[in-house]
């Protein structure tokens, strides 16, 4: 058992925490969590969460980690300074830097997981399975 087993993020098989709405993921599954999603495995929540990020800039135009995560953690739930600094800082960018968020889409999925859970209980091979069609 890890450490980060009972975590809610991983007990969602959501490690990116993604926040619950209407859309209907791929393997989204009903949960008991009145806040975020639940997936019938955590590839399948890396990828909503993957796919969340790649869609900000697709369809919103942000381009920035500092724009990525005032929209994916906004200030009333977070701590978003400190969430925008660790992110850019695992990612080696400036978090105004205007970035081609694919490009970069492995590290941010990967610093966001170790921000939300607090650890990498995963392998770069099954994140970067997970989010392979975004790249």
């Amino acid at each position: 058992m890890l450490a980060v087993d009972n975590v809610r993020g991983m007990r969602n098989k959501n490690p990116m925490n993604v926040v619950k709405t209407s859309i209907d993921w791929d393997g989204k599954v009903k949960g008991d969590d009145p806040t975020f999603e639940t997936f019938k495995s955590h590839s399948y929540g890396i990828r909503a969460g993957a796919k969340l990020l790649v869609n900000y800039q697709k369809l919103h135009g942000i381009n920035t980690i500092s724009g990525l995560l005032n929209r994916y953690a906004p200030a009333h739930e977070n701590p978003t300074s400190a969430y925008v600094g660790f992110v850019a800082n695992a990612v080696g960018v400036d978090a105004n830097q205007e970035i081609n968020v694919k490009d970069h889409l492995y590290k941010i999925v990967k610093a966001i997981i170790r921000f939300e859970i607090g650890d990498m209980p995963f392998s770069s091979f099954y994140i970067k399975q997970s989010i392979k069609e975004f790249v």
